[in-house]
């Protein structure tokens, strides 16, 4: 899965520039957006100062708030400047899409910078995500106050789904859906969305790994044979880690995924390389159960790094309020496995006697 984030958002602004180009005669100062309350020169603006911050949260490595600066347009002050019209509007709002498009572009897949919805970060691929809705939506909002016709790609609004909007169902128009995802339309048999925030994945930090959350995209990329957009130790991904994406996607396409217990990857902090996966085979029950399993590269393995990733996500979990027990199955002949459980505080509770046997073990919160 090849890293065309900074592309998508380069793609992005070209198209709503294109189409805003042929209405720079009118006055957008005097029409309002769309659905919004801002002037379709005030959106404009509030797209490139999006972009333009999104830039710099990743190029500033910004750990805790928003970088304290925006953008002021030539003669929005009092800086005896003439006002900038609609065709410079356009030239900053290309602007600072390329300044994003270069921060995503030169920036390590692996690096976080803070962004509050809803794990307080995210990555080059969220931000490029964020970027490319905010000029689909904008661009949206513009061309509707000022009459004129817009439809992005779809493979730009498949993006931006299955990115940053999780847990919406996909349908069979990627456009209509984020469309309705934003409260900006109707879909057919949905109910009309009031409140909504998009979500970056959740990442966990595990002493020397990372587990970071996989995304419908990428998952789809890893059960269709790619890397998902990581870098695998030689070896990877194994075929469990395949599997579980293939969960992840189908429970994404039944609109009934939750990011928080999906598929994880484990990311050393050493190279910046994945050397398996791990996570949940679903939400919990209602008695606050859930399984959990886990697989490594075979040439990540006897190093510890499964014991230390289950223990950080088994404590992630059992801190939270809908999870009360985790459980996992192990074949019997899996000594290292059962040793993993055990070293991070499973107990063993059942065995099945048979052939294929396996034991079951349990770790409750305390």
């Amino acid at each position: 899965m090849a890293d065309m984030g900074g592309d998508r958002v380069q793609q992005a602004v070209a198209g709503a520039v294109a189409v805003l180009r042929t209405a720079t005669d009118r006055d957008w100062r005097e029409v309002d957006a769309g659905r919004l309350t801002w002037s379709c020169r005030d959106t404009a603006k509030h797209t490139a100062d999006a972009l333009m911050a999104y830039a710099g949260q990743l190029a500033g490595r910004a750990r805790d708030a928003y970088v304290p600066f925006a953008i002021t347009l030539d003669g929005d002050g009092d800086d005896g400047l003439d006002p900038t019209d609609n065709d410079g509007v356009l030239h900053v709002l290309q602007t600072t899409g390329a300044l994003l498009t270069a921060v995503i572009r030169t920036t390590p897949r692996e690096v976080r910078a803070f962004h509050p919805y809803p794990f307080r970060s995210a990555g080059r691929d969220g931000f490029a995500a964020m970027g490319v809705a905010e000029v689909l939506l904008h661009t949206h909002d513009i061309a509707e106050g000022l009459g004129l016709a817009y439809e992005p790609p779809a493979e730009l609004c498949t993006f931006v789904l299955g990115t940053i909007f999780p847990d919406v169902q996909p349908a069979a128009d990627p456009w209509r859906t984020l469309l309705w995802a934003t409260g900006r339309g109707d879909l057919p048999g949905r109910a009309p969305v009031t409140d909504w925030r998009w979500k970056n994945n959740i990442v966990l930090s595990a002493g020397r790994l990372t587990l970071e959350g996989v995304t419908p995209l990428a998952a789809a990329d890893l059960a269709a044979g790619g890397d998902g957009g990581f870098e695998w130790v030689e070896g990877g991904p194994f075929e469990g880690t395949r599997e579980a994406a293939g969960m992840t996607v189908k429970a994404y396409e039944a609109g009934v995924h939750r990011p928080e217990f999906g598929l994880f990857v484990l990311v050393r902090h050493e190279d910046g390389r994945a050397i398996g996966g791990m996570g949940f085979h679903g939400v919990p029950d209602e008695d606050g159960r859930a399984e959990i399993g886990y697989d490594l590269t075979e040439a990540a393995r006897g190093r510890g790094y499964a014991t230390q990733a289950l223990r950080a996500l088994a404590d992630w979990a059992l801190a939270r309020d809908d999870v009360r027990s985790l459980f996992a199955t192990v074949e019997r002949d899996n000594a290292p496995s059962r040793r993993v459980l055990e070293r991070a505080g499973f107990v063993r509770v059942s065995e099945r006697e048979g052939e294929g046997d396996q034991f079951a073990y349990e770790l409750r919160q305390s």
